[in-house]
């Protein structure tokens, strides 16, 4: 086994419009899809594109919802015999609204019945894992799964992500912090990048960092800011574009890259996913990653 994803498993309702609604009202979808979303999961599905064995650790529940789910996973080749089935309870699911712009806006729903309980993870060997990716989606299951990596001593990726809950916590056990801008402007308490990469750097022993979009990837190395710019493609959908970064950012754990060589292949992956519409499809090969930063340089 090489890397193990952990959170939350989506089924996602794409919508299609040419603008994002900016009030109430009745809107025409000139196109409708679904496809599997969520955090580690699409991460789960980044690190099978890219050619290595994965497992998606989480939870669903017993419905259609969860059998769609474990058909995208079977067809992208993410391994599930670590997907949880609660008994009884309905599998998450969001309404996606994506324009011709690319921007999305996302309505998520999560059954207060999908247990949170990580019990059932004790049946989980982590030791055997070469890195374990989290999402915050799902707190208690990765509070456990980062500590069986620090008790192993395997690399952590911590998707830090906005979630209601405060992830301190979350954010102490691992080894690589990857904050969204918005994620770290809630936990930091300021939209200043660079003052909340210094205020989370002192909540972890861990590498910090912080993904701008565009504007590329913000991280601390001995106290001291690096960058590495952005990627220029034509943006057609950023649905599960930081998903896919903190994916392709596992992948490069696992295969042994540096810390600069790992960022900039992470933005190559993502920025090339926004390529093509949906959240997954895009996600490219290795091959094609490859090719795209020989290209780039």
């Amino acid at each position: 086994m090489t890397v193990a994803c952990v959170g939350i498993t989506v089924l996602d309702r794409v919508f299609r419009v040419e603008k994002l609604p900016a009030k109430g009202g009745k809107f025409v979808a000139t196109d409708y899809f679904e496809i599997g979303g969520g955090p580690a999961a699409t991460a789960a599905v980044t690190v099978a594109r890219l050619g290595l064995p994965v497992e998606f650790v989480g939870r669903v529940g017993s419905d259609d919802v969860a059998q769609a789910i474990i058909r995208e996973f079977d067809h992208y080749g993410v391994g599930n015999r670590f997907t949880h089935e609660v008994q009884d309870a309905t599998s998450s699911f969001s309404a996606i609204l994506v324009d011709d712009e690319g921007e999305r806006m996302i309505i998520n729903y999560q059954d207060k019945t999908l247990s949170a309980d990580p019990t059932w993870m004790q049946n989980v060997d982590f030791a055997k894992f070469q890195t374990i990716l989290c999402d915050v989606r799902w707190h208690e299951g990765a509070a456990y799964a980062l500590e069986m990596a620090q008790k192993a001593k395997i690399p952590s990726v911590l998707d830090a992500d906005v979630t209601p809950q405060d992830i301190s916590d979350l954010v102490g056990l691992a080894d690589h912090v990857a904050f969204s801008e918005p994620g770290l402007a809630k936990f930091a308490q300021t939209d200043d990048l660079l003052s909340g990469l210094r205020l989370a750097q002192t909540r972890t022993d861990g590498k910090v960092y912080v993904t701008a979009g565009a504007d590329g990837c913000y991280w601390l190395e001995n106290d001291t800011i690096q960058h590495a710019s952005g990627f220029k493609v034509n943006v057609l959908d950023t649905t599960g574009a930081g998903d896919v970064f903190h994916g392709a950012f596992a992948f490069a754990l696992a295969q042994g890259m540096e810390t600069r060589e790992t960022v900039r292949f992470a933005s190559a992956v993502a920025a090339l996913k926004c390529t093509k519409f949906g959240g997954r499809e895009g996600i490219p090969d290795l091959e094609t990653v490859k090719a795209f930063l020989a290209a780039s340089h």
